[in-house]
């Protein structure tokens, strides 16, 4: 399935503009440069008070909804004061962060020297050939690579350090022709969720001229010669479905299908054997199939069943039978099999059973793999093709994270997977699907030193007033008191994607300064299942805030978290939890971090020509609907900033962020400082250059980091305490990670 999330949480780091980008969105690159926040303090304007942005009161009309906003001039990027506006921000809040300048650096001292600077992932066999990603020391970026066979001189593919030309690149989806000939790849060269496919030629090593721009997804058809691609319309949905010829215009490549329903995107991907290409029309609660034999690139594409409300499934391919995982008549998803050439003649492999989530398969020659939830935890289950109940792979650690890798190998013995917990590396495990059994193929090592037995994890569980009880998971240091700790409550909450107790060796920062680092589990996500995401969002979308402030005081009632010390963290639609949180109640927190914040809720979704807007009705509902109207604008931070006393803030921005547009951060900020009737620092990182994501150099990604742990470290006055040694007592210390997903 496509990612549940078009506004996923991580902090937005500061990098050089992309001025294509930005010319295109009407921004005058000299002054966006001119902006960037690692300039010195001091520059700029008077850093004697805070900016304060002038309030234009301004009225519009969004679908018949009247929407009053002080600050709405801040949504013009063209506007020599809009810059001038985040450039005093920026320079504002390098001024009060100066004295932690100290403190940032050996916090990134402390992050880089646990990661392995120089380090490859396990190589992914396919075709003959074995494709790898290797980073060296001192280069920002991934290399992907390929070899034939172990020990075998490494073939370059793409050197992302040598092709960077704007201060942003990530790769995106890459996959060789199916002769290994040709590679196929998405670039990110601004930050925003726009991508450009190449193609390049390996025997020849260079680029062919094929480039298509806004393209969201590939695949290859079975000639190796011909390309589908999903391409973005003008709102950057997914819409349109082409085919291209290499070697041909692709302005002249022909428009195959259309989805006109702006609710539903497109998503485009290969069966596993590549016999089938599938073409799927999604949105969170519906979807439909259409499906195309690989070896006939001029056929016509076939409807698999169309979409009913309510009604979710994604294919694979095995024999003569689609496998379907699908939640009709099953709200965890059950997995049944259907002819090919009829897909009435159905016959159910793995029935529905309540609190077992089922969120994805592999398929194996002789055997199929489940990826999905059980006991608020994800899981792997493998079950034979003739029949039998699938058996659940088996992990000692009570709190964990596990997923499936890239398994091209249809005939492989062993299927692939990732696994951490907030105590453990990212591990690299092959799992026998006969026995079970668990081969190691890598675990990333941390060069300083890492000792599991050093650290407590625990799950808990918040009572909340309507009934139900909210999982916690919480690590700290063994050597520290239980509690009441300093601690930063993580939390998201928003299209069922679940926040998992995965290992982040840059949290060990905090950890060993004598904090405590806990995740609320809370409704919105699916860490109990289709139900918990059903009751955290549309009407219910309060439940999220409701349990997220439940288990804030749940830590300090059970003396786990100190008063005076709790922290909340939260990025994109979880910026949105943190504002609607620090509205509901503002003197719970001693600080907020804030990423990339969806909170200018109503204004966004009454207004379906700003990009994601209507795809996400299904989330937060029509503000045309009045039901919906006035639920959104119940919550809606944005609307409800009050002249109280707030904690320190810390907000972030990316000025090429298309999923949060930088001036909803802005305008947040703008209106918190005018209200705020307390003495705390409201404080604003926008990046002049990045977007949603934020950088895409892991040493600049560092930084940035280091920065924000060292805004929540002076908030509970720990901007002088030294991290604790490895206490050896506990038992030699494992040199056993590389770089995290960002964040905390």
């Amino acid at each position: 399935m496509p990612e549940p999330s078009p506004r996923t949480d991580s902090p937005s780091p500061d990098v050089a503009s992309p001025s294509g980008y930005l010319e295109r969105k009407g921004i005058a690159v000299g002054i966006a440069r001119a902006g960037a926040s690692d300039a010195p303090a001091g520059a700029g304007p008077s850093l004697a008070a805070p900016p304060i942005a002038e309030p234009r009161p301004t009225t519009r009309v969004f679908g018949g909804i009247r929407i009053d906003d002080p600050y709405a001039w801040l949504e013009r990027p063209d506007d020599p004061a809009t810059i001038a506006y985040l450039e005093a921000e920026n320079a504002y809040r390098e001024a009060v962060m100066a004295p932690t300048r100290g403190l940032q650096e050996r916090l990134y001292e402390e992050m880089l020297g646990r990661i392995e600077q120089t380090d490859r992932s396990v190589p992914v066999e396919l075709d003959g050939w074995r494709y790898a990603t290797r980073t060296e020391e001192g280069k920002q970026y991934p290399i992907l690579v390929r070899s034939r066979a172990e020990g075998d001189p490494e073939q370059t593919l793409l050197d992302l350090n040598a092709m960077e030309r704007t201060g942003y690149i990530r790769l995106g989806w890459w996959r060789p022709s199916p002769d290994g000939h040709l590679l196929a790849y998405l670039l990110n060269e601004s930050g925003g969720i726009e991508q450009t496919l190449f193609v390049k030629d390996l025997e020849r090593d260079e680029v062919l001229p094929d480039a298509i721009p806004l393209v969201a997804s590939f695949a290859w058809a079975s000639d190796g010669r011909t390309l589908f691609y999903v391409r973005q319309d003008d709102a950057l949905r997914a819409a349109e479905l082409y085919r291209h010829r290499l070697g041909t215009d692709p302005a002249a490549d022909p428009l195959l299908y259309r989805e006109e329903d702006p609710v539903f995107s497109l998503w485009l991907d290969a069966t596993k054997d590549r016999r089938y290409l599938t073409m799927g029309s999604w949105s969170s609660e519906s979807s439909e199939i259409r499906s195309l034999p690989a070896d006939q690139p001029d056929g016509d594409w076939s409807l698999f069943a169309p979409r009913r409300p309510g009604i979710l499934y994604s294919l694979e391919h095995l024999g003569a039978e689609f496998l379907v995982l699908t939640n009709e008549e099953a709200r965890d998803f059950r997995l049944v099999a259907a002819q090919v050439t009829d897909p009435t003649v159905r016959r159910e492999l793995v029935p529905h059973r309540p609190g077992r989530l089922l969120e994805g398969i592999d398929v194996f020659a002789r055997h199929l793999v489940l990826y999905g939830r059980e006991e608020g935890l994800t899981q792997v289950w493998i079950r034979d093709h003739d029949g039998g109940e699938p058996r659940r792979v088996e992990f000692a650690e009570p709190v964990h994270a596990v997923r499936g890798e890239w398994n091209p190998a249809f005939d492989a013995a062993a299927v692939r997977v990732a696994y951490s917990s907030f105590v453990t590396p990212p591990t690299v495990y092959d799992v026998d699907l006969e026995t079970g059994e668990r081969t190691l193929r890598k675990q990333d090592r941390i060069p300083s030193g890492h000792d599991p037995d050093a650290y407590v994890v625990e799950r808990l569980a918040a009572p909340v007033a309507d009934g139900v009880a909210v999982p916690i998971s919480l690590v700290r240091r063994r050597d520290v008191p239980a509690g009441p700790l300093p601690t930063l409550l993580y939390g998201y909450g928003s299209y069922g994607y679940s926040t998992e107790p995965a290992f982040d060796p840059k949290r060990l920062s905090l950890l060993d300064r004598g904090m405590a680092f806990a995740i609320a589990h809370v409704r919105g996500g699916q860490e109990l299942g289709r139900g918990w995401y059903d009751d955290g969002k549309l009407l219910a979308k309060t439940n999220t805030f409701a349990d997220f402030v439940a288990c804030a005081d749940f830590l300090v009632a059970e003396g786990r978290a100190a008063r005076d010390g709790l922290v909340f963290a939260g990025g994109s639609a979880g910026g949105l939890l943190m504002g609607a949180v620090v509205n509901l109640r503002p003197d719970l927190p001693r600080a907020v971090v804030a990423w990339v914040p969806f909170v200018d809720v109503l204004r966004v979704m009454a207004d379906p020509s700003l990009p994601l807007t209507a795809g996400e009705f299904v989330e937060w509902g029509n503000p045309a609907d009045p039901d919906f109207r006035d639920a959104i604008a119940a919550y809606s931070p944005y609307d409800h900033v009050a002249a109280v006393a707030y904690p320190a803030m810390l907000i972030t921005g990316g000025i090429t962020d298309d999923q949060v547009p930088y001036w909803q951060p802005a305008k947040w900020t703008a209106k918190l400082r005018a209200a705020n009737a307390g003495d705390r620092d409201v404080l604003l990182r926008m990046n002049m250059g990045a977007g949603h994501g934020g950088a895409s150099g892991r040493y600049d990604l560092l930084r940035e980091v280091a920065h924000d742990f060292a805004f929540v470290l002076r908030a509970v006055g720990l901007e002088y305490a030294e991290p604790a040694p490895l206490p050896m007592s506990f038992g030699e210390a494992t040199n056993t990670t590389a770089l995290g997903t960002g964040g905390i």
